[in-house]
């Protein structure tokens, strides 16, 4: 009987090993699954209760003066419904940074600051509200000048944290934008050309 159960154990354990090891190099030639947008983003540091904004789906511009980086949280929240084809949600997203851009205080800096900062905001106004009432295409479109105006204002305002302006040449002659991220998720295309594009320089 002790011949007999060895016997059969010993087979037994022979394939349980082949199972693991089998298991072990199917990982190892399984691609990596590509990380989603929520996994690239972070969580805002204002208040959620109005319901537009998902803790998953923001990047955050820390530090900084506290009004730009409400605007700079809120461009970014913007940018990724972009980058999703999110045409509803960039609606109101668009609406939500026309706001923050509306309530910027700009009595901090120079009278030649505030003049120059008091045009950004103006112009950056009037895109976010047309992104908020736009088709995703339109959206695209003032998209670009607002991420212009964005870099424009950085410019006077700074930041602590490390932004990436990015660039994509195949956008209506080259198009650039701000991300808290290296990686590149492009904006004007989606999903169509998620990773068309380069960093164009390092803020900070």
């Amino acid at each position: 009987m002790k011949m007999i159960r060895r016997k059969l154990i010993i087979p037994i354990i022979a394939l349980a090993l082949v199972s693991v090891t089998a298991c072990k190099d199917g990982n190892k030639n399984e691609p990596a699954a590509p990380m989603s947008n929520e996994m690239h983003q972070e969580k805002p540091n204002h208040n959620n209760s109005d319901g537009h904004h998902n803790g998953e789906d923001m990047e955050m511009a820390m530090n900084g003066d506290g009004n730009a980086q409400a605007i700079l949280n809120d461009y970014f929240n913007l940018k990724n419904a972009l980058v999703a084809d999110d045409n509803g949600k960039a609606k109101e997203l668009g609406a939500i940074l026309a706001t923050s851009l509306g309530n910027f205080d700009a009595s901090q800096y120079t009278d030649a600051q505030q003049s120059e900062l008091k045009d950004i905001v103006v112009d950056a106004v009037e895109h976010a509200e047309h992104i908020s009432e736009s088709d995703i295409a339109h959206q695209r479109e003032h998209f670009k000048v607002l991420s212009k105006d964005l870099i424009d204002m950085v410019a006077i305002t700074g930041t602590e944290m490390k932004l990436y302006e990015q660039f994509c040449p195949m956008y209506d002659g080259g198009t650039a934008w701000l991300s808290t991220k290296e990686e590149v998720r492009n904006p004007y295309y989606g999903s169509k050309m998620l990773t068309c594009g380069k960093v164009q320089r390092e803020i900070n």
